[in-house]
């Protein structure tokens, strides 16, 4: 092989390699089915991908709303919102822009929505999220004081939306 031919397949090698690395591979987004085997739920759980926003839908039973009234029916999404299964979602796909939460009465109308863009916790704020959530979660009945806790962590990071059927009183 003369230099100048060995040049020029060189120079084509380099320019292959230099365009490959420019390409960038799409960001993974969980298939639907994925996105609900994160989450167990007593209700169970379905999912959907709206864009790249993962949306799951839980119902909430109607006893705790009649029971608990409107802390009951805005608290609803935030206690799978902020969870370890949320977080690992967003960390197992870089695409997921967000996660929405949907609660509605056993095959009824909407309860609450809230939705938890990718980028709002840093990991500080996730740790405090998860601590806030978990107390809830636990003893949120006995106390219901850290209900309002989650309610109001969730609207200071979340967009949300609650029905005005059950949280007016």
């Amino acid at each position: 092989m003369n230099a100048d031919r060995f040049r020029r397949v060189l120079a084509v090698a380099c320019l292959s390699v230099l365009a490959a690395c420019q390409e960038v591979a799409e960001p993974s987004l969980p298939t639907p089915k994925e996105v609900a085997s994160y989450y167990s739920y007593e209700g169970g759980v379905s999912a959907k991908l709206n864009g790249n926003v993962a949306e799951i839908t839980v119902s909430q039973p109607t006893s705790q709303l009649s029971r608990g009234g409107k802390l009951w029916a805005k608290v609803g999404p935030y206690v799978l919102l902020f969870s370890k299964e949320t977080k690992r979602l967003f960390d197992d796909y870089p695409g997921l822009a967000g996660v929405r939460v949907i609660t509605r009465v056993s095959r009824g109308p909407e309860v609450a929505r809230a939705m938890l863009a990718r980028n709002e916790l840093s990991e500080i704020l996730w740790r405090r999220a998860l601590n806030i959530a978990g107390k809830a979660r636990v003893d949120g009945t006995a106390k219901p004081g850290l209900l309002d806790d989650l309610v109001r962590w969730g609207e200071d990071h979340t967009q949300f939306e609650y029905s005005s059927r059950y949280t007016r009183r």
